[in-house]
């Protein structure tokens, strides 16, 4: 599967309709960024059942502020809706074919009672 664009308009509603999704925060002046580019785009190839994402951060100023990026690249990565990665700089293709498998072997019932825990206030 190709890698979709993300806007502010889709970029809510496709982390939330969908089990994982990997967004890369980029820019084409980015000299990282254009490295990381082909990585990238090669594992949204090799694992089509993981949504892989691209802001253009120039496009997306707004978006981009709203998630606190600072530095590009940034990869950021969802599942189930919760943000369960974000790291500046560009990852080498094996770095993020561990991350996939990681973030694929995570108990999110698990992930989900550790966040209600720190969530829930103290009686």
């Amino acid at each position: 599967m190709a890698t979709v664009a993300l806007t502010k308009e889709t970029f809510e509603e496709t982390v939330s309709s969908n089990e994982m999704v990997f967004v890369d925060l980029w820019a084409s002046w980015c000299g990282p960024c254009r490295m990381f580019g082909p990585v990238f785009e090669s594992a949204s190839e090799r694992h089509d059942d993981i949504v892989f994402a691209k802001v253009d951060t120039e496009a997306e100023f707004e978006l981009a502020g709203a998630l606190g990026i600072m530095s590009i690249p940034t990869l950021m990565v969802f599942r189930d809706g919760i943000l369960l990665y974000s790291q500046a700089g560009a990852l080498p293709a094996p770095a993020l074919e561990e991350l996939v498998g990681k973030v694929r072997e995570l108990d999110m019932d698990d992930i989900r009672r550790q966040i209600d825990q720190r969530t829930t206030p103290v009686s």
